[in-house]
């Protein structure tokens, strides 16, 4: 069923959105193909999201698909080494790939509409880091322990309607603290609320933001030093078990200028967890959800980490790694523009594992094929009644109708 127009195929819809004209007019002045002989950056984006959306473990096997007419034909490119792909990823300016991640991700917002991004507590954003393991050996750069060597994405979320979607990205080594990058990564708009675990715990940082109006909630490190104000009521029907108002830090030293709320709460286990907030408008029980909502993105970094491949890297330069791990993200953004271009309200995976079967068929059998409903329905696995079927055995003993039990004709084992 391939289509003789290539302009139609899944593959193109899932890359129209890096071949827009207006983005290439935003990246003009950066000249990023002015020196490039064949591999332009465009099909350098295409080759390496098509490696991590089939998971293929090195640059010979990018290479070797080329031996697939159709997906020559659809990068438009007849070969390429594997040494050639090797220099141009490590030599594209990663400026230029985080331009790109910025356009796609507006342009999500765009499709899906900025209104609808927005909670009924404003815009809530998710703020984490998750470390990738490296060798040191190979990765000199990117030293984390004496034997041990890492990189560290650090990521914010903006979360609606119990999704996420990639809003900023700021790849380091392994060994900075989350909290370096507090200030590229948390929101200042006063409708903005900045939800963060507690490696980004800064007093200094909080009583700034509490002079801006710069809305946040983190969980509390079990060794600070807490001085309670007074105690706000709560519901005693409800999870929260104390609202207070505090002042963190040593007098002196570290203490706070500015009061903060310290929420107690428990988690799906029952185990305590404390939350503290700038916020004091909201109620308790929100803000323990909209916490609780945090977990969201460990769960985006297990998504890409198992399938767009960035725990192994086809790189070794810092340059080709954060080229990788931008294009990545960028994968995620397409997926989710072409979820929402076929009107697909299911999970991203489903995309995902579609795009691999049907990538070089028309887009509207790949469509069609995601809305298709099953043939047939299955009524799941039962469990058997064994209670019921030995008091039905027993039943039929006392009423004398169990001859069958005699019978060896119906025995399996004989049959």
């Amino acid at each position: 069923m391939q289509g003789k127009d290539t302009t139609l195929s899944t593959f193109h819809q899932l890359f129209a959105p890096v071949s827009d004209n207006c983005f290439w007019q935003l990246t003009k002045g950066l000249e990023v193909d002015k020196y490039a002989k064949k591999l332009t950056s465009l099909q350098l984006v295409e080759l390496i999201a098509f490696a991590q959306l089939e998971q293929l473990d090195g640059l010979r096997d990018i290479s070797n698909s080329f031996h697939d007419p159709q997906f020559s034909r659809a990068i438009n490119l007849k070969s390429i080494s594997f040494s050639q792909i090797s220099r141009r990823l490590r030599s594209l300016p990663p400026q230029f790939i985080r331009l790109l991640f910025s356009y796609l991700t507006t342009r999500v917002g765009q499709e899906i509409g900025f209104e609808n991004l927005r909670n009924a507590v404003g815009r809530i954003y998710l703020i984490d880091s998750t470390t990738i393991s490296l060798c040191l050996a190979q990765y000199r750069w990117a030293e984390f322990r004496q034997t041990k060597g890492g990189v560290k994405l650090h990521l914010r979320l903006r979360f609606y309607e119990e999704e996420v979607l990639p809003d900023k990205a700021v790849i380091t080594p392994a060994r900075p603290a989350d909290k370096t990058q507090m200030d590229a990564l948390v929101v200042e708009e006063k409708d903005a609320l900045n939800v963060f675990d507690r490696g980004y715990v800064d007093y200094k940082k909080f009583d700034r933001y509490c002079e801006e109006g710069i809305r946040f909630a983190s969980r509390l490190k079990g060794n600070a030093l807490v001085t309670v104000v007074r105690d706000l009521p709560v519901n005693a029907d409800s999870k929260v078990k104390q609202d207070q108002i505090v002042y963190l830090g040593k007098d002196g030293v570290t203490k706070m200028k500015h009061p903060l709320r310290l929420i107690t709460t428990e988690d799906t286990q029952g185990q305590p967890v404390v939350i503290v907030t700038n916020d004091f408008q909201l109620k308790a029980e929100e803000l323990s959800e909209i916490y609780r909502n945090r977990w969201q993105i460990e769960l985006f970094f297990k998504w890409i980490k198992q399938h767009l491949r960035v725990k192994h890297f086809y790189g070794k330069s810092e340059q080709a790694v954060e080229n990788q791990l931008f294009i990545a993200l960028i994968t995620y953004c397409l997926m989710v523009i072409l979820q929402l271009k076929a009107g697909y309200r299911g999970p991203l995976l489903t995309i995902k594992r579609l795009i691999r079967t049907c990538l070089y068929e028309p887009f509207t059998f790949f469509v069609q094929t995601l809305h298709l409903k099953p043939k047939r329905s299955s009524r799941g696995r039962r469990r058997i009644d064994h209670e019921g079927v030995y008091r039905e055995v027993v039943r039929q003993v006392l009423a004398g109708e169990a001859d069958y039990l005699n019978d060896v004709t119906y025995d399996p084992l004989v049959l």
